[in-house]
């Protein structure tokens, strides 16, 4: 799991962090070397807010732009933040840990597997998530074979990405914030190997408990996937840089995308508060993280956009600017 997120709930977006009470499946998974075109979706009816836990009262508001901003005010996300702060004294990333280690591992543990006590949007968030982990692999597997390759897999939750990495052979260092999480990647790694046949090329992961800021090493890759959504900007400047620091070939990184429209909806779930929120959410503009790439030395070499109906994830591939990959 990232440095990992769920704080607010957002009625049409999640990256390991919100959860709804509606659903419309579809998906669609752009994944090429130019910026995607952005497929817009219609904004959420009243119909899909008033499933929401929320006051029909304030689910009825939601049905004009007027209404929406006169509910911003009264419902004051930002005052709903503050007081998350002082509980635990200002520190996000506590807050992140002890979520994820608590009623956020349950609830995640459940998405990412197989379980069938998930609600429609949650199981659309594990297709989200399912996506973005195959579009990281297909970017992986692009560069040749992956056996004795070196990955370190940033926020690797419950192993969704480093299982299927670690049956092709690479080496991987998967590690998380949550010891909870870590503990149960390793357990369904253990599970993996122990169905692979005796000539299987799985290499067991190495799993570690820690935060971005405390990972060390070098690495041909690096993946971070779903993490960013925890850091603001100037943060996340300091953490892309880390990450590129351990990265000696390439460095994949997925985070909410910050745009008008994806920004609306998030502050339209903002008013829908779940009764697990528990951190903040960030959402970057794609031009933020590529500057905060090329500060230090690396561009973007392909570039994609994941989305279900509520899972929005810009995922980009980076290589050392003098690097002809």
């Amino acid at each position: 799991m990232p440095l990992t997120a769920v704080p607010s709930t957002t009625t049409a977006f999640s990256l390991r962090h919100s959860h709804a009470h509606t659903y419309t499946h579809s998906s669609s998974l752009y994944l090429h070397r130019a910026t995607p075109p952005l497929r817009l979706r219609a904004l959420p009816s009243a119909t899909d807010l008033s499933s929401l836990d929320a006051a029909p009262a304030v689910a009825a508001a939601a049905t004009s732009v007027a209404a929406l901003a006169a509910a911003f005010s009264l419902s004051d996300p930002e005052r709903r933040r503050r007081q998350q702060a002082e509980a635990t004294d200002g520190d996000e990333k506590a807050a992140v840990r002890d979520y994820f280690n608590s009623t956020g591992f349950e609830r995640w543990r459940k998405i990412y597997g197989s379980s069938n006590e998930v609600n429609r949007v949650q199981l659309d968030i594990r297709v989200g998530h399912a996506q973005t982990v195959e579009a990281a692999l297909r970017l992986l597997r692009d560069a040749g074979p992956l056996a004795g390759t070196t990955i370190c897999d940033a926020g690797c939750g419950t192993g969704s990405l480093s299982i299927p990495l670690a049956r092709e052979g690479a080496i991987v260092l998967a590690s998380d914030i949550s010891a909870a999480m870590v503990t149960e990647a390793q357990r369904q790694a253990e599970t993996a190997l122990s169905a692979e046949p005796p000539n299987s090329p799985f290499q067991m992961p190495k799993f570690e408990v820690s935060d971005l800021e405390s990972l060390n090493g070098s690495f041909d890759t690096v993946v971070c996937l779903d993490v960013l959504i925890h850091y603001p900007q100037e943060k996340a400047d300091d953490m892309i840089a880390h990450l590129a620091s351990l990265a000696k070939k390439r460095l994949l990184l997925s985070f909410a995308p910050k745009t008008l429209y994806f920004d609306f909806l998030k502050r339209v779930g903002e008013l829908f508060p779940g009764p697990s929120k528990a951190t903040r959410a960030y959402l970057h503009a794609e031009r933020d993280v590529e500057q905060a790439l090329r500060k230090v030395g690396w561009r973007i070499k392909n570039r994609g956009f994941i989305s279900t109906q509520f899972y929005f994830a810009k995922l980009v591939e980076a290589v050392p600017i003098g690097s002809a990959a």
